[in-house]
């Protein structure tokens, strides 16, 4: 695909790819960002690994983060095993300090066949995850599942996650939460770079879900550039490596040094 024709694309793509929540509290104190997830979201570790790393490494002005993703998770393992409680005190413990923002990203592993969750079932965890949020002085933010790097043979990306990331808009705007489409987002750049460029951000040899470091970094930064979309609040607290944006915006390869 031509530059021009990339950047084009990708322009076109940004109306589309966040929603703001009329009843989002607005810049009082400094944010804090709890990410609540699976291995996508997860700090990097053997079987797992997600954009939460590289997205904290934004964070600026005061602003604090905690990355409790873990592998394997759904949203019902993620209460059942504990996380989840973890998350609700945290949000309780900032709430006198900070504007607490919990990143709520599920996907990969509820639409397992063993984990038996069906769609239904999983836009309504999700709804009384960011619920549980809110009754807690938080606020969520729903983020559509970050797509696998499985190409066909045209070049594109395998839409293999389509009824979790719709779910999770439908579960966001049911409860008027923000959301930010990760999964729209990764697509277009992944699709942007090509196939060989795109396992270079592969944890391992033939892992085309997790990310090592250095994709960390660059997704974390596509996070943040969504989440700036949201409003001032967001881009105050989470700030964009320039050369990075520039480069997701391009649709050009970038491997950061990490």
């Amino acid at each position: 695909m031509k530059a021009s024709s990339v950047v084009s694309s990708l322009a076109l793509l940004a109306s589309s790819l966040v929603s703001a929540s009329p009843t989002r509290c607005r810049v009082d104190k400094p944010a804090a960002f709890l990410l609540a997830g699976d291995s996508t979201t997860a700090v990097q570790s053997t079987g797992g690994g997600g954009w939460g790393t590289g997205f904290l490494g934004t964070l600026t002005n005061g602003a604090v983060g905690t990355n409790y993703g873990h592998n394997g998770r759904t949203t019902v393992s993620f209460v059942e095993g504990g996380d989840w409680a973890n998350v609700i005190a945290d949000v309780k413990s900032k709430a006198s300090k900070y504007d607490t923002y919990v990143t709520i990203q599920f996907g990969h592993n509820d639409q397992k066949a063993a984990a038996n969750i069906s769609v239904a079932q999983f836009t309504a965890n999700l709804q009384n995850l960011g619920q549980e949020v809110r009754a807690a002085g938080g606020e969520p933010v729903f983020v559509t599942p970050l797509s696998r790097r499985n190409y066909d043979a045209n070049g594109k990306i395998i839409l293999n996650l389509a009824d979790q990331v719709a779910a999770t808009i439908v579960a966001a705007k049911a409860i008027s939460a923000d959301y930010i489409d990760l999964n729209k987002g990764s697509v277009a750049y992944l699709e942007a770079i090509g196939l060989a460029d795109a396992t270079k951000y592969n944890l391992v040899e033939g892992d085309f879900t997790h990310l090592n470091a250095a994709g960390s970094v660059v997704f974390g930064n596509l996070v943040s550039g969504l989440l700036g979309k949201l409003g001032k609040e967001f881009r105050t607290y989470s700030v964009e490596d320039k050369t990075i944006k520039a480069a997701i915006k391009a649709g050009k390869f970038i491997l950061p040094s990490v």
